[in-house]
């Protein structure tokens, strides 16, 4: 049967799958070798499919590097800093350059004499040094909005109608980091009789898997005590245990401390939403817990571990920094006392310090990850916009001979280099605001709709599978250097077929073979 017996005239041309007639998937490639080269009194007895799928898809790259047509590009408007991101499937390219108002390319040519290094931080003695004081944590001092990577309990608004005319809010909370702190409102929770609030928490993950130890310190503002209030507790602790959201629970008189760390069991919660089991705090050298604590009443008071005390990380590669909110009140209102709409409490944390002394951090480069080479090569003229004649005594001693032009920069198209490192393309200031773009090639494995060959190449991949597959069985060893040549000479043909000379284009190029070039 036909390959397109089942698929309409319409069906194709109304499609986005135009010109795939030219390609076979790498799915098919490797169903007709199995039914074809393995199996009984065939070169291949015995197999398995993922052997072939494995020197199909090694195939696929190999020959998309030399042999294949490479089909990939992209486009940009070069911004201000000069930089191009390489693409996710990138391999190497096969040619930058930029367009003109006509659409016609313009080659940009590599440069060898310039590079973007990794910039080492340096004292004025020209010691390197090390961030051993640097913060750890995002947005630790709250001038940011309260977003990622800070995560917080998800609050429920209650509310109760009382004589059936006012509404007030009672068993409920927020954490907003607002006016460059975090802070917690808590309302009394009215049911059960109990006169204290919820138990909340914020925390955010700490990579330390390059430190030793830590240290801890912030600022922190508690409610003082009132008519209806006697305040808020604030904690704020190093743990190796993560909260979850949904593990809020109420805080009645049953709640005990564990390392100083509030938590609650199970007796009279049995119709709560949920309880809180101890985060397991860790310990500082001394012994202590790794927590700070604010009791009622305390304003803008910041507080640091005692003696320098430094927290153990070392066993660790993750850890959690957990601010801790509660609120006590003086009354349990009814559901028909309107003063409970006013019974919260509000806590709130700023300039949270939790930094390594004691790091095992590597070389440290600057903020803008940018070296002063790079810096300098940008901002300059570009050395392809160098008109300089060299007329001088230097370059230009006896009878006009010119000295001293480098050919590669005999052109005002610009350059380029690569940094490997970090992935980027970085070009010269005559690019800037240009719309470049890169033709590269890709090893065509990375998503299923690539992993397509040319039918112009099928052959080739079929000699390429079997080379390989016999070269990795024992008892085909004899049949390796015939195999190697036939996959050679497959190679060679699919890449005379894919290079697409045509006679015709051909001749009239050459028809300007004999053209006089005036000097």
């Amino acid at each position: 049967m036909g390959y397109l017996e089942n698929t309409t005239h319409q069906q194709y041309y109304q499609g986005n799958n135009l010109g795939s007639y030219q390609f076979c998937s790498l799915e098919d490639i490797i169903n007709q070798f199995m039914v074809v080269y393995v199996g009984e009194d065939k070169i291949i007895r015995k197999c398995s499919r993922i052997d072939v799928a494995f020197h199909a898809q090694r195939a696929l790259a190999e020959l998309s590097f030399d042999t294949l047509k490479s089909v990939k590009a992209q486009e940009i408007e070069v911004p201000a800093t000069l930089q191009m991101l390489l693409p996710h499937d990138y391999v190497n390219y096969t040619k930058l350059s930029w367009t003109d108002s006509a659409g016609i390319k313009h080659p940009i040519y590599p440069t060898r004499h310039t590079s973007n290094p990794f910039d080492i931080n340096q004292d004025s003695d020209g010691n390197y040094t090390f961030p051993t004081s640097a913060n750890l944590g995002v947005n630790m001092d709250f001038e940011d909005p309260f977003t990622s990577p800070w995560q917080k309990h998800t609050n429920t608004e209650h509310v109760i109608g009382s004589g059936g005319s006012a509404t007030f809010v009672y068993d409920d909370y927020s954490i907003t980091g607002t006016s460059n702190a975090l802070t917690f409102k808590q309302y009394v929770h009215q049911s059960w009789a109990h006169n204290k609030s919820r138990f909340i928490c914020a925390w955010q993950a700490l990579d330390v898997s390059v430190m030793q130890t830590i240290t801890l310190s912030a600022t922190g503002t508690t409610e003082g005590s009132s008519t209806l209030t006697i305040g808020g507790t604030l904690t704020i602790g190093i743990s190796h245990t993560a909260p979850t959201a949904d593990t809020i629970a109420y805080i009645n008189s049953n709640y005990s401390e564990s390392n100083n760390v509030y938590y609650f069991d199970a007796d009279g919660l049995a119709n709560h939403d949920g309880i809180m089991q101890p985060n397991t705090l860790l310990n500082t050298a001394a012994g202590d817990t790794a927590q700070l604590k604010w009791v009622p009443g305390e304003s803008n008071v910041n507080k640091e571990l005692v003696n320098a005390d430094e927290i153990d990380v070392s066993a660790y590669n993750t850890v959690y920094v957990v601010i801790t909110s509660i609120g006590d009140f003086s009354t349990s209102p009814t559901t028909s006392d309107t003063t409970f709409s006013t019974l919260f409490n509000t806590n709130s944390i700023d300039d949270i310090n939790i930094t390594s002394p004691t790091s095992s951090q590597p070389l440290s480069t600057n903020s803008t990850n940018t070296s002063s080479t790079w810096d300098n090569y940008k901002s300059t003229t570009s050395s392809e916009n160098n008109n300089d004649d060299y007329e001088d005594d230097t370059y230009w001693p006896y009878e006009g001979e010119r000295y001293g032009l480098e050919p590669s920069h005999a052109q005002t198209n610009g350059s380029f280099y690569i940094d490997q490192l970090r992935g980027k393309i970085h070009f010269s200031s005559n690019i800037s605001g240009k719309t470049v773009i890169l033709d590269y090639i890709s090893d065509s494995l990375g998503t299923e709709s690539e992993m397509q060959v040319h039918k112009l190449a099928e052959e080739a991949m079929y000699r390429y599978i079997l080379h390989s597959v016999a070269s990795s069985y024992v008892y085909t060893q004899q049949l390796v250097p015939r195999l190697k040549k036939e996959k050679i000479a497959a190679i060679r043909q699919a890449k005379l077929r894919l290079s697409n000379y045509k006679l015709e284009e051909l001749t009239q190029i050459l028809r300007g073979k004999s053209k006089w070039i005036k000097h």
